[in-house]
């Protein structure tokens, strides 16, 4: 619980901490306010899911995410009794990440929004269309089991799992498409501690229209559609891919 503690709690610490450089801190160019690029953000997270697992990965396995968690149990075997734990130590590590970004970026939240009604996204995730509730969900769906696929695919002795440690290093650039792909639609939470710790910390700081207090539902959707969406991919890997692996594999030490 430790290490899926301190592994969320870095992964957030970056995450949320690139967002708040894009949106706290704009550039000037010819004249007029440019913020960072959402490219910026897809990249930091990226780095934020690698840094994170390299943290955690030879102690817990470095799950960071309930979505992950609840996957291992369904398909590996890992224990059920270990599955509220983990999210709650994912939970948590995210929660406090989100107040150190806070604390340390506080002038320049009260310097662009000092009424805290315009910067709860700088922590957690939003509907793009909030006029079409659930808009996003599907959105999260393909977007986690994107993840759970490439994490399956990536971490599969039967498969060609990436030599000398760098499966962190694929796992976030896993991430970074995502980001990339299916970021548009919710904000690509793809993690429901990455995006309920942070929404409750906004919530504790007195944010305003965080997305669980003001009655849109928000929160709903990066928790509901991470967790089916990784369920789909991990059967989608298992059923199509991997079931067809382990005889090879079998047959091949076989041969020799």
């Amino acid at each position: 619980m430790i290490a899926e503690f301190l592994g969320t709690f870095v992964l957030i610490l970056f995450g949320v901490g690139v967002v708040a450089m894009v949106v706290l801190f704009p550039t000037k160019n010819a004249g007029e306010l440019i913020h960072g690029g959402y490219t910026n953000i897809t990249l930091g997270w990226g780095l934020a899911v690698t840094m994170g697992i390299y943290v955690a990965g030879k102690i817990s396995g470095a799950h960071l995410n309930p979505a992950v968690t609840v996957s291992l149990a369904v398909f590996r075997g890992f224990p059920w009794r270990h599955v509220i734990p983990y999210s709650v130590a994912q939970i948590a590590g995210a929660f406090c990440a989100a107040a150190v970004v806070y604390r340390n970026y506080l002038p320049a939240f009260h310097q662009v929004d000092p009424l805290l009604e315009r910067t709860a996204g700088v922590f957690t995730t939003f509907p793009t269309f909030p006029a079409l509730p659930g808009a996003g969900f599907l959105d999260q769906v393909i977007g986690t089991a994107l993840l759970l696929l490439l994490i399956f695919a990536i971490t599969d002795e039967f498969n060609m799992p990436p030599g000398a440690n760098l499966a962190p290093l694929m796992i976030g650039l896993v991430v970074v498409a995502i980001g990339m792909s299916f970021g548009g639609m919710h904000g690509y939470a793809i993690n429901p501690a990455r995006d309920f710790g942070p929404r409750l910390f906004s919530v504790v700081a007195g944010f305003r229209n965080n997305g669980l207090t003001d009655g849109s539902g928000a929160w709903l959707v990066p928790i509901a559609g991470p967790l089916l969406g990784g369920l789909l991919g991990s059967a989608l890997y298992d059923f199509g891919i991997r079931r067809f692996l382990r005889p090879q594999q079998h047959m091949s030490q076989t041969v020799r």
